[in-house]
């Protein structure tokens, strides 16, 4: 039988490493932007992600200043969180460091020094969004 999780968590599970779907309003006359990406978050704080400046995913974001994240398990037991939240801030460009931590997350140590060097012409237009968690939905099965 499904339940909500407690706070603690989906906190903790949104804290693990998981691909995460951001769903941001489009444009008038088009579905919602629903796009992958890779993700930071500690209970407790904000969800943070990179994105280029000059993507439409940034545009979207920057007009309806608020967005949704998902994230699952893919596997029983079947688990999901999604958060809805607003945009807190930008940090354009992103800190190098924000990259790197993303980048080690998904990727390891090794994997992050390859893809950053081959990114490293992105950086400059890279931008860091930052998004406080507002209205939480979860489910374990």
């Amino acid at each position: 039988m499904a339940r909500i999780m407690t706070t603690d968590e989906r906190e903790r599970f949104l804290a693990e490493e998981r691909v995460g779907v951001l769903s941001v309003t489009a444009e008038y006359g088009r579905a919602p932007l629903a796009v992958p990406i890779w993700y930071l978050y500690e209970p407790g704080g904000e969800i943070r992600f990179i994105t280029g400046g000059q993507s439409r995913k940034m545009r979207l974001v920057r007009a309806a200043g608020r967005v949704t994240v998902t994230v699952q398990e893919e596997r029983p037991p079947y688990r999901y969180v999604t958060v809805e939240g607003d945009v807190t801030g930008y940090e354009e460009p992103a800190d190098p460091a924000d990259r790197q931590a993303v980048a080690r997350r998904y990727l390891g140590e090794d994997g992050a020094a390859a893809y950053l060097a081959s990114t490293e012409h992105l950086a400059d237009a890279a931008v860091l969004v930052r998004v406080r968690p507002q209205r939480w939905l979860s489910r374990a099965v």
